[in-house]
């Protein structure tokens, strides 16, 4: 796989990896965002080190998926336990490697521990056996059971902006599965998942079916030869390499790969929580999420209340880096990459005519920020309207109609979510009916994702699968069909060797009377077809 952005920003020496499991002498550091100095270097696991944990958790595997779910949860609630004494050193480490403020670096560890309460509670359910009725009088002499069997090993790798939510966050219901799990974090932020790793097996001392791997593209790369199922969360252009390299062993993928997320202003919504909702959705965690709302489209009679709400909101919002005071509502931005596609996209609008209400620059300081921005006036002619920016950056565009708002919307190639607003629910629900994306909050703003109880995915290039809800631990499994007589069953079976004629009219006059539908169908008495 090609080194993606987040590679181009480690600092390593590349020395030979060794063979046999001889550890790599290739490292990369990890920077702190808010003033750039190294925090940590980490050594790149090689080829064969991959191969060598995939196997390990392997081996441990079938003992896991023996405990059961109720097994399994005994393990992970202690681990929950352990994230809730450690959770505000775990925020520290969150914080010094992604430049999150403390309000949305504790985010991280509470997202883990009420998945691990959620799965807990509806795993038995998701996972239970299903007995099918079967449909056909011939086959009623049957009864039939279908099973949930995880894949053995599940691989991850994880994005930069949420470290824990989307690397162990997406663990948690395969381990709940019973599948051992192997993750690759970001080479920007590997530090916060190393630890929760380290609490798993030296402070929990649970079972060796969870470990980390750190590197770049090729480590990635090599988590996918060996795994038996891969979950990647990332760029669209990554998330195609993924694929194409799971192809090779035949590896079933999920992949969640980002949006351009729209928000709908109605003329009848509350325009002041619009305002208020869509300030949040634009700019938590510095507007590094894959679904925040970027780009707003505001009904023409409310347009200009709109505009004017939300700059006051995004006014008032305070950047810089707080602790754990809870000082500020933005962070520096975890990539210098990224802040590049920022400004381009800023500059892009800028040059076309549209409005830069607040912000629109860099921060001249040490460490990677930039200036929370509102854009209006804009347009489909501009890349901040119809390409991912990932930052503390939104658009907003006038349309003269609801009908309008929706093609708007529908105008990209991605399909994560959307938020709707309207003083008629009603009407909304009908607005987001007509949206082409995984889900839609009406009213609201990215509180889809903490409903575990439903589907979280993508259309389009947002991605393939789901995560929450039945299919979110399911995907993790394989299913087994077993089949067994009802009654006590003969020496032959009617459609078994030899074939006799008599044999065969017997049969066809049988699926006849039971595949017909009407009596002189049922007796053969229509024209032959």
């Amino acid at each position: 796989m090609e080194p993606t952005a987040a590679e181009e920003r480690t600092k390593g020496t590349n020395g030979a990896s060794g063979n046999g499991g001889t550890p790599s002498a290739e490292t990369f550091d990890v920077l702190k965002p808010t003033d750039g100095s190294v925090l940590e270097t980490v050594s790149v696991a090689t080829p064969e080190e991959v191969a060598q944990t995939v196997a390990r958790v392997r081996a441990t595997q079938p003992a896991w998926e023996a405990l059961g779910v109720k097994g399994r949860t005994h393990w992970l609630e202690q681990w929950r336990d352990w994230l809730l004494d450690n959770r505000e050193r775990i925020a520290d480490i969150v914080q010094a490697e992604t430049g999150k403020v403390r309000g949305d670096s504790g985010l991280e560890s509470i997202y883990l521990e009420m998945a691990v309460n959620f799965w807990a509670k509806n795993a038995g359910e998701y996972l239970a056996d299903e007995t099918p009725t079967p449909g056909l009088l011939p086959t009623k002499v049957r009864k039939l059971r279908v099973r949930y069997r995880p894949y053995p090993v599940v691989g991850i790798i994880s994005p930069w902006n949420f470290p824990l939510i989307l690397s162990a966050g997406d663990a948690i219901p395969a381990l709940m599965a019973g599948a051992a799990v192997v993750i690759k974090p970001s080479e920007f932020t590997p530090l916060e998942l190393i630890e929760v790793v380290r609490g798993w097996k030296e402070e929990v001392g649970g079972p060796d079916i969870f470990d980390v791997v750190n590197g770049k593209g090729e480590t990635g790369s090599a988590l996918v030869d060996e795994v038996d199922y891969m979950h990647f969360t990332g760029s669209d252009r990554t998330g195609r390499l993924v694929m194409k390299r799971a192809a090779d062993t035949l590896t079933p993928v999920s992949l969640e790969l980002g949006g351009k997320d729209p928000a709908i202003v109605l003329a009848d919504a509350d325009v002041e929580r619009a305002a208020n909702a869509t300030a949040y959705g634009g700019f938590v965690n510095t507007g590094q999420v894959c679904m925040s709302i970027e780009r707003i489209y505001v009904e023409e009679p409310v347009y200009d209340e709109f505009v004017e709400r939300l700059t006051d909101n995004v006014k008032e919002l305070r950047q810089g880096a707080d602790g754990r005071k809870y000082e500020f509502e933005q962070g520096a931005m975890t990539s210098p990459a990224q802040i590049d596609i920022v400004s381009d996209h800023v500059e892009d609008a800028r040059s076309k005519g549209a409005r830069i209400l607040t912000g629109g620059r860099r921060k001249d300081q040490d460490g990677d920020w930039y200036e929370p921005t509102v854009i209006a006036d804009a347009d489909h002619s501009m890349k901040v309207m119809v390409d991912e920016t990932f930052g503390p950056v939104v658009g907003v565009m006038k349309v003269k109609s609801p009908e309008e708002a929706i093609e708007m919307a529908n105008d990209t190639r991605y399909g994560l979510s959307a938020s709707v607003f309207s003083g008629d629910t009603q009407r909304a629900e009908r607005v987001a009916e007509q949206l082409e994306v995984g889900a839609c909050n009406i009213n609201d703003a990215l509180v889809n994702y903490f409903h575990l109880e439903v589907p979280m995915g993508g259309w389009k290039d947002s991605g393939i699968g789901w995560r929450h809800g039945a299919g979110g631990i399911r995907k993790y499994c394989r299913t087994e069909s077993i089949v067994t007589p009802r009654l006590p069953t003969a020496k032959s079976e009617p459609l078994w060797y030899p074939y006799t004629p008599k044999r065969r009219k017997l049969m066809n006059r049988l699926y006849r009377l039971l595949n017909a539908r009407g009596l002189k169908a049922r007796l053969g008495l229509g024209k032959n077809r």
